[in-house]
């Protein structure tokens, strides 16, 4: 190993122009590098466009992107926000941040490239209309012409039909705004701001992708013209069928429960005709994809047959001379066309690859603050016997960078290490979507270009220059963080910019039943050395903290201290905020630290605003010792503790003794679903029940994608669960049984406990049940059936059993009061 001169460099922010970015280079087999060769040769495209995380087709994507070479693309209308959690507690724009590096993660797989619109997922839809109105049609309606106008595919795959077959609003208004986007890309009237940047363009065509002829449920409309693909082929370069690689590929959207095992038989999809040219035969029919769509490339085609014709096997790096002259001859054609940029990426891709060549820079910590120092150490390896010149390392913001000579030598490491100063006014690593608050249904993001991109281009960056054949290449890489972990080994996390310090709320919701005040705790961090301050508050009128301000004094790098106030409630009813201002020398930092760590994703780190919601609301609860089963992604807990209540988490272990001490057992969401050992418990969970225990049970799923349930009959008498559901979170409740214990005891609950709901009422509702069951209310979305099996209750021995599909999960986390009054009186049946 080498080592160079260490160089001390200082940054600063660059506010016009970035470079061209691009992640670590995936190293390739030989024969993968041929694939790679080979794809050199195709000038097509293709955007696939759906609505969430888990919608695309990755058979399709694989398909296209490893059989027919075309740049393939996935446009997501949304993250996936709305979507339940199976492997955690996030929820909202949490689990959105876990489904984009899940989906990036597919996408690294099947080899398509990620897009998103700025629609926020806010839970299921019925119909378009709501989602239209509740995103803002126009809006997300721009955002797809301009991923159409930026990219320029030759054709458009939607997942789903533009009606009600979609089973989803949010599904049906992808196709609906496809469709549309189709017609008003090619359009210089329509978004006409968006020419500024880039131009029209008018794909070829727009097809539906169906397993069928247009579903089971085929309409009139849908008897045009359609084609069939067999996507379900094998590649002799990848050594899988493309179904396996799609069975990775789905199998990375672990939240969702989606682990699929691969089919390796053939696989027919369908091709509907919607607009534009119908296809005959091809899916690209009329659609020149050679070289012949670049004006004066004649070259360049004869050069990329002869690489493809004379690669070596054994020796790819023997095809750097003539990679490096088509590089060349690129660069003679028009610099705006679409196609010549993109082979003179993949060309850069094929060159590393070929070269063996391996270069990074890592800092020797996970974060550092603004204005802070980091120290940093750059890597770099050719694995080729071929020459190769490293002439130039800069960094990105540099007030310098080097200039050397550097010859590198085959299979030998060379290093070196520098001190950086990070300007204070470079930004935190805040994902751009969520800078601003989610406002009418999207995520407001001011410059549209920022979609071009999947997650945040990273502020500190690397470029390193290498003369290959007398010709200069440029390849720049973020800076990332590297250790090794004992049981995984190398693991990388992005590189973290943070603030000096933040401050968190102990708890998301304090909930005052009284005029008492409560305690709560801040945890004060500091993330770079020798930080020191004020806490203040920004305290809601009527609602008083003592002591109003508190020092913290944390000389160490990612010390923290915990701080207590006392917060004296309103005397009226209300849901308020309060908010954590930490003031340094340097200014105020308004934030909290949130990490989401999952080891099949890189730890993601945001930085929400320092608040957490206050409570003042006329409750009663005589439930004082619960048991409590977890399901999946489950903060209900915290907000018993909150309702005054000690809580305990019973495992194997806890279920195996005696159960009559809980005035209550609450079970989890979807516990029923994925825990395993749950049905060696159910019938001492009856017969705590029979002899005079109450059991609440939120909802479970209806089966599908591994979620059948581990037990026959999760009560005492049979019911079963279906897919009905309340999506309107104002939609109005009816009340069935005015008079019975769960609507009047402790608490009297009444149509006003609904006001203020957040996302939808519930869903997965009892669809069926036994007449020993007593439902108590009816609520349905507009223009539906009435649908009464939201909450049901039975006797049974001396105790009580309740079923529920209403989305406490949502309700408790959020602070809403009348979901806390309501469930106060499930957990009380039967207390005196």
């Amino acid at each position: 190993m080498r080592k160079l001169t260490s160089y001390t460099f200082f940054f600063l922010l660059l506010l016009h122009s970035t470079p061209n970015i691009h992640a670590q280079v995936k190293p390739l087999t030989s024969s993968e590098i041929l694939l790679n060769l080979k794809k050199l040769n195709v000038l097509g495209s293709a955007m696939h466009i759906a609505a969430h995380p888990d919608d695309e087709n990755t058979l399709l994507l694989t398909y296209l992107s490893k059989e027919r070479l075309v740049k393939t693309q996935y446009l997501a209308l949304t993250r996936g926000d709305g979507g339940q959690n199976l492997i955690g507690p996030e929820q909202g724009e949490y689990i959105g941040i876990i489904r984009t590096q899940e989906l990036l993660a597919a996408r690294r797989i099947d080899g398509a490239e990620q897009l998103f619109s700025r629609a926020y997922d806010f839970g299921f839809s019925k119909t378009r209309e709501e989602t239209l109105k509740f995103w803002g049609e126009n809006n997300i309606l721009s955002d797809v012409v301009y991923h159409i106008r930026k990219n320029q595919p030759d054709v458009l795959i939607t997942r789903f039909p533009p009606d009600a077959r979609a089973g989803h609003g949010h599904h049906n208004s992808s196709a609906f705004l496809a469709e549309l986007a189709f017609n008003m890309a090619g359009d210089p009237t329509k978004f006409p701001e968006q020419l500024k940047e880039v131009q029209t363009w008018q794909p070829k065509r727009v097809v539906w992708n169906t397993f069928s002829p247009g579903f089971s449920n085929q309409k009139p409309t849908d008897k045009g013209s359609f084609i069939t693909i067999d996507i379900g082929g094998y590649s002799p370069y990848l050594g899988k069928s493309h179904a396996e690689i799609a069975a990775e590929s789905r199998s990375s959207h672990k939240s969702q429960g989606f682990g699929s095992g691969a089919n390796r038989n053939a696989r027919i999809d369908f091709m509907m005709h919607k607009d534009g040219v119908p296809a005959e035969k091809d899916l690209f029919d009329g659609v020149d994809m050679s070289w012949n769509r670049v004006k004066g490339s004649e070259q360049v085609a004869q050069l990329v047959d002869q690489a493809i014709r004379n690669y070596n096997v054994n020796y790819p790096a023997s095809s750097v001379p003539v990679l490096v002259k088509i590089y060349q001859e690129l660069g003679k054609l028009d610099a705006q066309n679409k196609y010549v940029q993109q082979k003179k990426a993949e060309i850069e891709v094929l060159l590393q690859n070929c070269l063996g060549l391996w270069f990074e820079t890592n800092p020797v910590d996970y974060a550092v603050a603004q204005g802070d120092r980091a120290a940093v150490r750059v890597s770099v390896v050719k694995r080729a016997d071929y020459p190769l010149k490293l002439t130039r390392v800069q960094f990105w913001g540099a007030q310098k960078d080097s200039t050397l000579s550097l010859e590198l030598k085959n299979n030998e490491l060379s290093t070196f290490t520098f001190s950086a100063e990070v300007p204070k006014t470079i930004k935190i690593s805040q994902p751009y979507w969520l800078e601003k608050p989610i406002k009418n249904g999207a995520f407001q993001i001011d410059d549209q270009s920022k979609l071009s991109t999947p997650e945040n281009v990273p502020s500190l960056q690397t470029s390193f220059t290498f003369l290959i054949d007398g010709q200069s290449f440029t390849f720049t890489k973020p800076w990332v963080y590297k250790s090794t972990d004992p049981v995984d080994g190398e693991v990388y996390r992005p590189f973290e910019i943070r603030p000096e310090v933040t401050a968190n709320v102990s708890e998301k919701v304090y909930v005052f039943a009284d005029n008492q005040p409560k305690m709560v705790d801040i945890v004060v961090k500091a993330h770079r050395a020798n930080v020191k301050g004020m806490l203040t508050f920004d305290v809601p009128a009527g609602w008083r903290v003592e002591p109003a301000q508190i020092p913290f004094d944390l000389p160490e790098k990612y010390q923290e201290q915990t701080v207590s106030v006392k917060i004296f409630p309103s005397a009226q009813q209300s849901e308020v905020k309060l908010k954590v201002i930490a003031k340094t020398e340097n200014g105020e930092s308004p934030y909290s630290l949130k990490s989401v760590e999952y080891k099949h994703i890189p730890t993601q780190t945001i930085f929400p605003m320092a608040t957490t919601a206050l409570v003042k609301l006329d409750i009663k609860n005589k439930a004082k010792t619960i048991g409590y089963i977890a399901g999946a992604g489950d903060e209900v807990p915290a907000a018993l503790h909150q309702m005054g209540c000690n809580v305990t988490l019973l495992d194997e272990a806890a279920l195996s003794k005696n159960l009559a001490v809980y005035d209550a057992i609450v079970v989890g969401v979807r516990a029923y679903n994925t825990e395993e050992r749950i049905k060696y418990f159910q019938e001492k969970l009856m017969e705590y029940v029979k002899n005079g225990g109450t059991m609440v049970v939120q909802y479970v799923t209806a089966g599908g994608f591994g979620n059948t349930l581990k037990v026959k009959e999760i009560g005492p008498y049979p019911f079963k669960v279906g897919r009905d559901r309340v999506t309107e979170e104002d939609a109005e409740m009816r009340i069935l049984q005015p008079t019975h214990p769960i609507l009047n005891t402790p608490n009297k609950i009444t149509s006003k406990d609904f006001e203020g709901w957040i996302q939808e009422r519930g869903i997965y509702f009892a669809v069926e049940w036994d007449k020993n069951y007593t439902p108590l209310f009816s609520a349905n979305d507009t223009n539906e059936a009435a649908k009464e099996g939201s909450l049901i209750y039975a006797p049974y021995g001396k105790g009580h059993f309740v079923y529920t599909g209403l989305v406490f999960f949502r309700e408790l986390p959020g602070g809403v009061s009348g979901a806390y009054r309501l469930f106060a009186n499930l957990i009380s049946l039967g207390k005196k």
